[in-house]
């Protein structure tokens, strides 16, 4: 083999390394499939998602303080409607801001009365402050709200009933809960009898 064959054998080596690497190059710029492993790339093009989801999905992850954020910027866009104000109101709960979670939920019930979710967590809350008496009317009135259809609040009423029939008992026990995502986009604090 002489060195003019060796430099063209060469040259076609790097010319196909050449053409492998852009080939890899381009597959990464390739779009990828949703249901893939990876996350998907961003469409400029597309919508935000609603600030009100992105919230109770940050919610159910426990991320309190990036909740707080999305349901903020989803007030910007369309007020502060009394399901933000549950948000941000279960948010700062999720937090351990019980008097900032208190205010803003009696916000929210203010604004809607016959929203079933906040009368819960404006309930929850006032349990977590040992408010037993004022939590077992705001649990009564979420009940009533919500036509008795809801499970976890009529769970946490007979929580909050049988705290206020048995005082001895209040101790320092205090119940846990949970978030627990419903359909239309609302979501609610459920007692997991902690």
């Amino acid at each position: 083999m002489t060195g003019l064959d060796r430099r063209a054998g060469a040259r076609r080596t790097w010319l196909g390394f050449g053409i492998l690497a852009l080939a890899a190059a381009l597959a990464g710029c390739a779009p990828r499939v949703a249901d893939g492993p990876h996350a998907p790339g961003v469409d400029p093009r597309g919508t935000a998602v609603d600030g009100e989801i992105v919230g109770g999905r940050l919610l159910e992850a426990g991320e309190y303080a990036l909740a707080t954020d999305a349901f903020t910027r989803a007030a910007l866009n369309r007020g502060m409607t009394p399901e933000i104000l549950t948000g941000l109101g279960t948010a700062a709960l999720g937090q351990g801001r019980l008097g900032q979670a208190e205010t803003i939920l009696r916000r929210a019930v203010a604004a809607d009365p016959s929203y079933p979710a906040a009368w819960n967590n404006l309930g929850v809350v006032l349990m977590e402050r040992g408010m037993y008496p004022e939590a077992e009317q705001v649990f009564r009135r979420a009940f009533a709200a919500d036509a008795g259809r809801d499970g976890a609040i009529r769970e946490n009423l007979i929580h909050a009933t049988a705290k206020v029939e048995n005082p001895a008992e209040t101790g320092q026990d205090q119940a846990k809960y949970t978030l627990v995502r419903q359909g239309g986009g609302s979501w609610r604090l459920q007692d997991t009898g902690g």
